[in-house]
């Protein structure tokens, strides 16, 4: 029975690795700062944290929206449209563009709440200059997600992982250079991190566009765009997808914002234990991020071949795969959960003796709760790729909705505020979000694969 899902594991790796170390780019870039940064101290890695929990939210929006773009060049693809494939590229470009000036806009004139907050002041202050920098960034970041999404949708995953490791490498380059001062360069502390976050994101859109023009393959699709001809039609349906779609991830991305807020009423430390154990938990939930786009790639060929059984059989063991490597991210976060936070802090450093071993024990309860909830995080944002590649987004909406606004934050907010388990006891609202969320979808899923199966027979 199971080798009918097992035998699709290899493909599904295949499909999904090189989506994952893109996404695992985007958060690598917040680990290489967060790592450099904690050399610093306990204030510099909370205003990173800060001044991050804005732009993630952003992000969240923009990358979501982004999605839309996958199915329909999927879709397209599978039946040998070029013509609706470039379109979908064009018309989320133009889109993207309009998504990314306006994100960075909101994020500039929201920077007063930061003292509205209840946040340490001096993190806060800190956390200013850094935020209009990376800020900015999230203009070629969603844009970088157009081109990324469309080169997935076609099922050429590899060309996104290799603007994200280019991005990278610079990222890691410019920190070394700018946060410390090295050989003769001018010590900026944090904002050397935001510099260079942001020319690693504008040179990540140059290069994945490089790639995908010097490829016979996608020239055509790349290429001769005439953005002065814009057509409400595509644009309406990029939209209606591409919009639930951001509020999916916005819901989610949130609820994890939240706690970086809670967190801060807690103090400096909490609010550094808890970036460390969001940045952790981050780095294996784009793991299911890229299992999600394979689920949404094959899923949306299938629909484009209106085979509903074979797309039902891909999907669970996209489902049964993401399910055997969450349960081995839990072990390892639950066997080094006390190591893997001196990861990010200087132990030796004996002026902050105190403080880093405050966030080291507060990280490492965390990570207890990080470990369980590994399983729910990866199916619920797998189950939405799979809903995605059938464009169903509107009801899985107001599922997240539920699971993390109605179900999960008032439980972090309760026992983080009126309890003794305080930063325990938001991740416990966070698993209790993430669960609900993936019963749901699922059975949402199962629903919708019945019905289609069933309509098809008759």
């Amino acid at each position: 029975m199971f080798q009918q899902y097992t035998k699709e594991f290899r493909y599904n790796l295949t499909l999904a690795i090189p989506v994952i170390m893109g996404m695992l780019g985007h958060t690598f870039v917040q680990f290489a700062d967060n790592i450099m940064v904690g050399q610093l101290g306990t204030a510099e890695l909370a205003a990173v944290s800060l001044g991050n929990s804005f732009v993630f939210v952003a992000m969240s929006l923009g990358i979501g929206f982004s999605t839309a773009i996958t199915p329909l060049v999927a879709e397209a693809d599978a039946s040998g449209n070029v013509a609706n494939g470039k379109s979908a590229l064009k018309h989320g470009l133009f889109l993207c563009t309009i998504l990314g000036l306006a994100l960075f806009g909101i994020i500039f004139l929201a920077k007063p709440l930061m003292y509205m907050m209840k946040q340490p002041v001096e993190v806060v202050d800190l956390a200013m200059p850094y935020l209009d920098l990376v800020a900015f960034s999230l203009v070629p970041l969603i844009i970088f997600q157009a081109f990324k999404q469309f080169s997935e949708g076609l099922s050429q995953t590899t060309y996104p992982m290799y603007a994200t490791v280019v991005a990278n490498v610079i990222n890691i380059i410019l920190n070394y250079l700018l946060i410390f001062g090295n050989l003769g360069f001018p010590k900026m502390g944090i904002v050397g991190a935001a510099i260079g976050t942001l020319v690693s994101r504008v040179v990540m859109v140059f290069f994945i566009w490089y790639l995908l023009k010097s490829k016979s393959k996608f020239h055509e699709y790349v290429t001769g765009f005439n953005f002065k001809v814009i057509e409400a039609k595509v644009v309406e349906k990029i939209m209606s997808l591409g919009f639930p779609s951001a509020l999916q991830m916005f819901f989610e991305v949130a609820i994890f914002t939240s706690a970086v807020w809670l967190s801060g009423v807690l103090g400096k430390n909490h609010q550094a234990a808890n970036q460390i154990a969001l940045n952790l938990s981050s780095m294996t939930f784009m793991v299911g991020m890229g299992l999600g786009v394979a689920a949404m790639v094959r899923v949306g060929n299938q629909k484009g071949l209106n085979n509903f059984k074979e797309l039902k059989r891909i999907a669970v063991s996209i489902f049964l795969l993401t399910f055997i490597l969450e349960i081995i991210f839990a072990a390892i976060f639950y066997i080094f959960n006390y190591w893997l936070p001196t990861l990010y802090l200087d132990v030796n450093d004996v002026a902050n003796q105190v403080d880093n071993s405050e966030v080291i024990f507060i990280a490492a309860q965390l990570l207890i709760v990080a470990a369980v909830f590994q399983i729910s995080d990866g199916l619920q944002v797998v189950i939405l790729g799979a809903l995605r590649g059938v464009q169903d987004v509107i009801i899985p909406t107001i599922i997240t909705f539920i699971a993390y606004w109605l179900i999960g934050f008032p439980t972090s907010y309760y026992l983080c505020l009126y309890t003794e388990y305080e930063s325990q006891g938001i991740w416990i609202g966070l698993l209790a979000g993430l669960t609900a969320s993936a019963i749901m979808l699922y059975i949402r899923f199962s629903y919708l694969t019945k019905k289609m199966i069933d309509n098809k027979l008759t």
